[in-house]
């Protein structure tokens, strides 16, 4: 399998947080081929500003192997991440990221990202170097579901 497939999956897990009353947001987390572990976007609905698609997969992943070392792992999301699962991943030792959609204004709205900060910067700046990849293959799928989710939350 490659990264397509499985960024493939991260977009199915959008449609689910969406389908959930979720943000439009989905994540796995893959190692040595396996997905470990999957996550939807629910924060709005659980009132926790940290249930995001990507740190949900991150604690499940752990959980499942045990240790807060994800290593070697791939985190596969449908948005490009925020600041904070990106730091997230950093902290778990994620050693790739990669995603559908790209963190610009003009793609989706930055007030979804609480602000400008880039994660190419952050990466930079960490003495922890995450691979960070952009595959704009399914780049619009991840679009529609961000503009069929503002429709139905009247742009919220």
């Amino acid at each position: 399998m490659d990264d397509k497939h499985y960024l493939q999956l991260a977009i199915e897990q959008a449609k689910k947080s969406v389908d959930e009353d979720g943000f439009p947001a989905g994540a796995i987390i893959v190692k040595n081929g396996q997905v470990l572990a999957e996550g939807i976007s629910v924060g709005f609905k659980n009132n926790d500003p940290t249930g995001h698609a990507e740190t949900s997969a991150i604690r499940a992943a752990c959980q499942k192997v045990k240790s807060s070392d994800l290593t070697g792992a791939v985190l596969y999301e449908s948005l490009e991440c925020c600041n904070m699962c990106f730091s997230v991943a950093n902290w778990a030792g994620v050693s790739k990221i990669v995603f559908a959609c790209k963190k610009t204004p003009e793609m989706v709205n930055k007030l979804y990202y609480e602000g400008t900060t880039s994660n190419y910067l952050l990466n930079q700046s960490n003495s922890h170097k995450i691979d960070l990849v952009f595959i704009p293959d399914f780049e619009q799928a991840a679009l529609d579901l961000v503009k069929s989710w503002e429709e139905k939350n009247n742009g919220i």
